[in-house]
C-alpha cells in the first residue's frame, strides 16, 4: 500500500511539473545565504567586505522520488567604484541556477546579472536598491514522464497513449528583479536590515502548452525580510531573522535565529548554530562553522506538514559555502565597521 502511495505521489508530481507549478519558484531554506535569489538590492550589500562568493545546494524529497529535486546555485557579487560616490558604491553580481525536478522530467537553468546602488545616510544607515536581468530556459524530457491516464490500475504503464500534448518541450524567455534594502547600525553591537523585492516584474509567459491564454504568464512574487545581528559578548552574535514571500495563492513564512560562537580570541574561527521554523511544512535545524571569512553552513528540513505520511519527516537537505574578502587587504584597516564582529 505504501509503494502504491508513492507512486500516485510521483505521477501527480510530474503532471503538477507540466500543469500549474508556476507559483512554485526556486527557494532556499537558508535564504539568508542565498542573498542575490532573496532581494537584487543584496548585490554588493556587503559593506565590511568588498567580495563574496557562494554556492548553494539543496536536494529535496530524497524519500519521494527516485530523483530527488536538486537545486544548484553559484554566485558571486562586489563592490566597484567606492572613491567614485560620496559615501556610495555600486554592486555588481552574477548569479547560476540550475534546477533539476523528479527523474530528470524538469530541469530549469537561469542566469541573472545584478546591479545595485548603496548610499550611507550619515554614519548609522544605509539604503539600497537594485536590480537583475536574467535568462531562463525551462525543458522536459517526456519519455521520462508518466501521466494519471497511463495508470492501468496497478502501474504507470509508460507505453500506454497520453492525452497530454506539448506544443514545446523546452521554453526559454528573459526575466527580472527588483528590490529595496535598508540596515541600520547605530553602534558596533547593533545591526538592523529589512528589504522588499519583487521578481518577475515583466510577467514572462511559461508554458509548454499553447501560449494564447494569459495564464501562462508568471506571476509576481513579492519578497519581504528582516534580520538582526546583536552582539552579546565577545563570544556571542546572535543573528535572528524572518522570510515571507507570495506568489499567486502560494506563501511561505520563515523565522528563526542562528548563532555564531568565537573559538578564538580574534574571530578566525567561528561555530555557528540555528534552528527555523517554515510555517506549517518544517523545523529546519542548521550547523556549521566559519574560518578566516570562509563558512560553511548545512541544514536538514524536517517536514511537519501531512507530507510526512509519505517522506518519514524527511523534508530536505540544504549546503551553503561562502567566501568574503577584500581585494587589497589594505582596505580592511580603513573600512567603517557596520556589522557586529568578534
Amino acid at each position: 500500500m505504501e509503494t502504491t502511495k508513492k507512486i500516485l505521489m510521483t505521477a501527480v508530481f510530474g503532471f503538477n511539473l507540466l500543469c500549474g507549478l508556476q507559483a512554485q519558484d526556486l527557494h532556499f531554506s537558508q535564504f539568508f545565504n542565498s542573498p542575490l535569489t532573496t532581494n537584487p538590492a543584496n548585490t554588493g550589500f556587503i559593506p565590511d567586505v568588498d567580495y563574496r562568493l557562494g554556492a548553494h545546494f539543496r536536494n529535496q524529497f530524497p524519500s519521494i522520488l527516485a530523483a530527488p529535486y536538486k537545486t544548484l546555485s553559484i554566485f558571486a557579487d562586489g563592490q566597484l567604484m567606492r572613491d567614485r560616490f560620496e559615501n556610495g558604491w555600486l554592486g555588481v553580481g552574477a548569479v547560476l541556477l540550475n534546477d533539476q525536478a523528479g527523474t530528470g522530467s524538469l530541469r530549469s537553468t537561469k542566469i541573472y546579472g545584478s546591479l545595485a546602488y548603496h548610499q550611507m545616510l550619515g554614519s548609522g544607515s544605509l539604503l539600497s536598491a537594485g536590480f537583475n536581468l536574467g535568462w531562463v530556459n525551462k525543458r522536459v524530457d517526456l519519455s521520462k514522464l508518466t501521466f494519471p491516464d497511463q495508470f492501468n490500475g496497478i502501474f504507470f504503464d509508460g507505453s500506454l497513449g497520453t492525452g497530454v500534448t506539448l506544443t514545446n518541450t523546452s521554453v526559454s524567455y528573459f526575466d527580472m528583479q527588483v528590490g529595496l534594502n535598508y540596515a541600520y547600525f547605530p553602534n558596533e553591537d547593533l545591526y538592523l536590515n529589512a528589504g522588499y523585492s519583487i521578481h518577475h516584474v515583466n510577467r514572462p509567459r511559461e508554458t509548454f502548452f499553447s501560449e494564447a491564454a494569459d495564464s501562462t504568464r508568471i506571476a509576481m512574487r513579492h519578497i519581504g525580510f528582516i534580520n538582526a545581528l546583536y552582539k552579546l559578548n565577545d563570544r556571542v552574535i546572535l543573528n535572528p531573522n524572518a522570510y515571507y514571500t507570495i506568489q499567486a495563492k502560494a506563501s511561505a513564512l520563515m523565522v528563526g535565529m542562528n548563532a555564531n560562537y568565537n573559538l578564538s580570541g580574534d574571530g578566525d574561527k567561528q561555530l555557528i548554530a540555528g534552528l527555523y521554523y517554515r510555517s506549517g511544512d518544517a523545523i529546519i535545524p542548521m550547523i556549521g562553522f566559519e574560518i578566516k571569512k570562509l563558512r560553511f553552513t548545512f541544514s536538514y528540513d524536517a517536514t511537519t506538514s501531512s507530507l510526512r505520511n509519505f517522506n518519514g519527516s524527511q523534508g530536505a537537505q540544504e549546503f551553503n559555502l561562502i567566501k568574503q574578502g577584500f581585494y587589497n587587504e589594505t582596505n580592511s584597516s580603513t573600512r567603517q565597521v557596520v556589522c557586529p564582529k568578534f
